[in-house]
Order: C-alpha cells, then structure tokens, then sequence
C-alpha cells in the first residue's frame, strides 16, 4: 500500500489524523501529513477509512 496527499487540495480538516492517528498527523500550518515511516500505512486498517473521511479527498491509497 501507498498513501499520498496531495497538499494543493489538503485544507487541514484534520479528519485523516482523527481517524487513523497511527499513520497521519497534521505539520505545523495543520495540513495533513503522513507519519515518518508510515508511507505505506503500517498495516493500519483504518487507512482507506481516513481517505474516505477527507472531505477534500486529498488522500490517494494505492495497493503494490
């Protein structure tokens, strides 16, 4: 798995780290951003879940 944002759409609703607190966090501006080393999700079920929860759909999970 794969996790993007992309940061011209991210607008730091912060849903991403609510719901999968594990593998997003939000910088200091507050915009969504990945946890070091956590780019390919860390086996996180909640993942496709945080996608699904942006209300920008800013989050791109890709399988391989």
């Amino acid at each position: 798995m794969r996790i993007t944002i992309d940061s011209n759409v991210c607008i730091g609703a912060g849903q991403c780290a609510l719901t999968a607190p594990g593998v997003f966090t939000q910088d200091d501006d507050g915009f969504g951003a990945l946890q070091p080393g956590r780019e390919d999700g860390a086996g996180d079920p909640l993942v496709r879940e945080a996608a699904r929860a942006c209300p920008v759909q800013a989050i791109t999970v890709t399988d391989g």
